[in-house]
């Protein structure tokens, strides 16, 4: 059993918890997947529960508002909210805490949030779930739920809430939907706020304001339970940290004690994992050095890809044009790294496809390998499709989930005409150099983790042996040590190949840890481009300080004494 290392502040003896678990065991199925949990959090204090997939985490937090799930046997010494034991409550008496008492946020508002309805439907029913707006009073109570509804959409900084409300959730962009769920959740300003995962794969600037919004609520005094796998964006906003890992808290306390003297090796192990600027140029797993690449010119070998004043717009509903892509140009060598970063809508996808050939650009030119691209015809790109490779956010979504695993590598393989035994070991090679064994190809992607889907998506974009692999958001769902793994795996196979990298994140973290230069693009355009770290240490335009400025970092300045 692993020892729980408690750090507790001086302070915290004289705190007052809102919500109390103690001695907590989950089980499903005869199987514990929490052990002995104890935690609790006060009002006007951030709780951070921190851990990998498969932690508890959720599970435990799920616990304070009866939503476990179906099967779970839960036993404690205490589960307590404002002074009430929960162990033992009705679904009735459960419906009379969640939203008024207890508010929840998921991760993902767009599967959370009804397609049917709008946002302002949702956010009014919530407001409206404990009164009633029917009565002879019913046109004033109405006009009272709307106004409240713009209300809440205003305070968490949504703009043009009269407008929103009116919308539907596929109508609005990650980060409104996201703001809009915890407007659902803050409804009724309930006594303490519960946040699963709120900014997972969101950009910098509105993962930033998500936490704005999160940190206001903590400032009027309700308490907040941050669960996320990210320590750096923890640090921003809590006062206390549980580490947890195979369903026990392994350490407990202080945010600045947690986060910047941490005393047990998983949290240590979690913090070195975290890619930023002072991991650049090493493997985050080991800390070993990697060798220099030498930077490949012209005269050496063609660029690996050319792009030239690329322009590309889309017709809208309304039959009026977007520009996607405006006028973008780069150089990537062999051997390195172009980081690509901005906001959704920016351009960056488009910009990949582009340089994929998937989507032909309106004007300007793309080159791979010295030749031609763009200005092919799929029929002229197929003897040289090979050169060129994807790795998706999501890979299950990308493969047939027919197909196993050596199924999913003989098609990628069908380029190179291999046959036989020439053909097996080439599958057998490319697994083990992303750290699979053999046993894995009978397997199926639905039956593999995160990590190991992911890496059978590098061994598959490797299959051909491109010159260029287009990575697009390849670690952002990842827990951050798998994250690290794939980071360091991808580094290993650049410094063996020589593969360029074209890797598009919205997490600048990572940008800087893998990107020798950086293309920062913002509603169509390439607002900067540079050598990686000129931009980081001295970046030009306005926008490019604002995404930097929102980068969550672990910084004694930010931590909570």
């Amino acid at each position: 059993m692993s020892t729980l290392l408690s750090s507790e502040p001086a302070v915290a003896r004289d705190r007052t918890p809102l919500a109390e678990i103690r001695d907590l065991h989950v089980s499903f199925d005869g199987r514990e997947v929490v052990k002995g949990v104890s935690m609790s959090v006060a009002a006007g204090e951030c709780l951070a529960i921190v851990g990998e997939s498969g932690s508890g985490k959720s599970v435990t937090a799920r616990t304070l508002i009866g939503l476990t799930g179906d099967g779970a046997r839960i036993d404690a010494e205490a589960i307590t909210f404002d002074g009430r034991s929960l162990i033992g409550l009705t679904d009735r008496q459960w419906r009379g805490i969640r939203g008024r008492d207890i508010g929840f946020v998921l991760q993902d508002a767009l599967v959370s949030l009804d397609q049917l309805r709008t946002v302002g439907s949702e956010i009014g029913e919530a407001w409206g779930a404990h009164r009633s707006v029917r009565g002879p009073n019913a046109a004033r109570r109405r006009a009272e739920r709307d106004e409240k509804v713009v209300e809440l959409l205003s305070l968490v900084g949504v703009p043009e809430p009269r407008v929103r409300a009116g919308q539907r959730p596929h109508e609005l962009s990650g980060g409104l939907r996201q703001r809009a769920l915890i407007a659902s959740a803050l409804a009724q300003d309930p006594k303490l706020l519960i946040a699963d995962e709120p900014t997972t794969a969101l950009d910098a600037t509105v993962q930033a304001q998500i936490l704005d919004v999160l940190a206001d609520a903590k400032e009027r005094g309700n308490a907040v339970i941050l669960i996320s796998h990210d320590l750096a964006v923890v640090a921003r906003l809590a006062d206390r940290v549980a580490v947890m890992r195979s369903g026990e808290v392994v350490e407990y306390g202080a945010a600045a004690d947690v986060l910047l003297r941490p005393r047990h090796e998983y949290t240590r192990g979690l913090l070195a994992s975290v890619p930023s600027r002072t991991s650049k140029g090493t493997l985050l797993t080991s800390g070993e050095t990697l060798p220099e690449l030498p930077e490949i010119t012209d005269a050496d070998r063609p660029l690996a890809v050319r792009v030239r004043d690329v322009r590309k717009a889309f017709l809208r509903k309304d039959k009026s044009s977007h520009a996607a892509v405006r006028g973008v140009s780069f150089d990537l060598a062999p051997g390195r790294t172009l980081g690509i970063v901005g906001e959704s809508g920016s351009g960056k996808t488009t910009t990949a496809r582009i340089v994929l050939g998937l989507t032909a650009p309106d004007s300007g030119t793309v080159e791979v390998n010295g030749r031609p691209w763009s200005e092919l015809t799929d029929a002229q790109r197929r003897a040289d499709r090979h050169q060129i490779s994807v790795i998706y956010q999501d890979p299950l979504s990308s493969f047939d989930p027919r197909w196993n695993v050596e199924r999913i590598l003989r098609d990628s393989l069908r380029s190179r005409r291999l046959r036989g035994a020439a053909l097996d070991a080439r599958i057998t090679e490319l697994l083990e150099q992303v750290g699979l064994s053999g046993g894995f190809r009978d397997r199926h992607p639905l039956h593999l983790s995160g990590g190991q889907r992911q890496r059978v998506a590098i061994a598959r974009a490797l299959a051909p042996q491109p010159s260029v692999i287009v990575c697009d958001e390849p670690v952002s769902a990842l827990d951050v040590s798998i994250q690290a793994r794939i980071l360091d795996l991808l580094a290993r196979l650049q410094a063996e190949t020589g593969v360029a990298l074209v890797f598009i994140s919205h997490d600048l973290g990572v940008i800087h840890h893998v990107a020798d230069d950086i293309l920062v693009m913002r509603d169509g355009d390439v607002v900067e481009y540079g050598n990686a770290d000129k931009v980081f240490d001295h970046p030009d335009h306005p926008y490019t300080r604002e995404l930097l400025a929102a980068v969550p970092t672990i910084e004694a300045t930010e931590l909570v004494a």
